[in-house]
């Protein structure tokens, strides 16, 4: 039997995509960098299905690529152009298989989407607290897969955080079953470990134990002008010295971010121009009046900032958080721009714009660096673009453009990847500037566990 026909048996024929038109939409990845060509698009509905599948790739040395909403941005679920791989897309795999309010988890299968946890969640009186832009269309595996992190980690922490257990299949065919909802357990190695930010190269994850949280009944929301990055960070400490961990979201954006929303969303109103912003978020359990009540009262008099804008109501929360979101659609609309998502210790945000900055400049003169971000937690959406048609040589020399960045990232004990993986797009990046110790380790588990490097190949490794 072929290939194709034994994958057909295991899902389906209806459920075995051949044809070009069908494997469109799994061949190229969100931003449209890489393009590649599988054999064909498995879609199973069931784990079983998916061992079967990955016991398939074994006996025949078939590549496999796992794929979930395909929101990713370094090309990790996007098969090679050999035609020879793969792609096991696992939107089926989309049940809310248990929600333990007393427990305070939500088991789900790796296909539902990020949107159908939170609201799994809230039909509960719960909160899921990861919260990203295409939480509409990612899934909970490919969260997984590539530790994401999103606007609330600085309270609730990354998906690795929010994990509790995992159910998945390893290269072998095997099912690892550990969706045990526990928040302690202490019985030896810690298998969901081998699954979370590693990009499906050991293994696929099915289904998922997730923590939930109290649903907040108020959130106070503001955008502050301040003056350098570094009144950022102390903002940030006397936000949290004053509300603890009622501060929930914390995100810097330079005065450069706000003037592309305001040219290429005119819709939208800026407050006000300021060389930085802060726009930041509490959240708690009381009342909604209080909370305002509380954060007005820090605010006023206060001389360290340059203006501030506290939201009123709903809608005004609305518009600020606009603000943010549209950067990266005003970017897309300006042209093309180099993008990086760094993080440094906080204490060295301030340090690392500083000296990046200044070594981009006198190599690229004129570049324009578009600097947003997630400052809570250190890390930086560092966005790099030309500002005139002599000035295009930035994209001709993207790896010198590249070397800067991750460089100075290093420099200051920092990463080239906060949340956004690996993929294809930083394999090389990361063999040059990771701890070697740890990249050995790695491969030396991706050998043993893989030794036909069938699983997600070409990926992180």
């Amino acid at each position: 039997m072929s290939i194709l026909t034994r994958a057909a048996d295991i899902v389906g024929a209806a459920h075995l995509l051949t044809d070009t038109a069908d494997t469109a939409a799994y061949t190229t990845d969100w931003r449209q960098r890489f393009h590649g060509r599988p054999l064909a698009v498995a879609l199973p509905a069931t784990t079983g299905q998916v061992a079967a599948l990955v016991q398939l790739s074994r006996d025949t040395g078939t590549p496999l690529v796992p794929q979930g909403g395909n929101t990713g941005t370094v090309g990790g679920a996007t098969p090679d152009a050999s035609g020879r791989a793969l792609v096991i897309a696992l939107r089926r795999m989309n049940a809310i298989r248990a929600v333990d309010r007393d427990n305070a988890t939500v088991t789900a299968e790796a296909g539902c989407t990020l949107a159908e946890v939170q609201a799994a969640a809230a039909g509960h009186g719960l909160l899921y607290p990861l919260s990203l832009a295409s939480e509409g269309s990612c899934q909970i595996g490919g969260n997984l897969a590539a530790n994401a992190g999103g606007l609330a980690v600085l309270r609730y922490g990354n998906t690795r955080e929010l994990t509790l257990g995992i159910e998945a299949v390893l290269p072998d065919g095997q099912v690892i079953h550990a969706l045990k909802g526990l928040r302690k357990n202490n019985s030896g190695f810690d298998a969901k470990q081998l699954f979370i930010g590693t990009e499906g190269i050991f293994g696929i994850i099915t289904a998922a134990t997730l923590k939930l949280y109290p649903q907040p009944n108020a959130r106070a929301t503001a955008l502050v002008g301040i003056d350098s990055p570094a009144a950022a960070v102390a903002l940030l400490h006397e936000l949290h010295d004053r509300f603890g961990d009622r501060l929930t979201t914390f995100e810097l954006i330079s005065g450069q971010c706000l003037s592309l929303v305001a040219h290429h969303v005119p819709e939208v109103r800026l407050p006000f121009d300021c060389a930085w912003s802060v726009l930041f978020e509490l959240s708690d359990g009381g009342e909604q009046a209080a909370l305002d009540a509380q954060l007005f009262d820090w605010l006023d008099g206060r001389d360290a900032f340059v203006d501030a804008v506290l939201a009123q109501s709903g809608r005004e929360r609305r518009e600020l958080w606009r603000l943010r979101e549209e950067i990266s659609e005003a970017q897309r609309r300006d042209g093309p721009s180099i993008k990086h998502d760094i993080a440094v210790p906080v204490s060295a945000i301030p340090a690392f714009l500083d000296s990046c900055g200044r070594q981009l400049e006198t190599a690229f003169p004129g570049c324009r660096i578009v600097t947003f971000g997630h400052l809570g937690d250190g890390n930086l959406h560092y966005n790099i673009s030309h500002t005139r048609p002599g000035n295009a040589a930035l994209f001709d020399d993207e790896q010198r453009v590249n070397e800067i960045v991750f460089s100075c990232a290093y420099a200051f004990d920092g990463t080239l990847s906060a949340e956004h993986g690996v993929g294809q797009l930083r394999r090389h990046w990361l063999a040059r500037f990771h701890d070697p110790a740890s990249m050995s380790l790695m491969r030396t588990l991706k050998t043993a566990l893989d030794p036909a490097g069938l699983m997600n190949p070409g990926k992180l490794l």
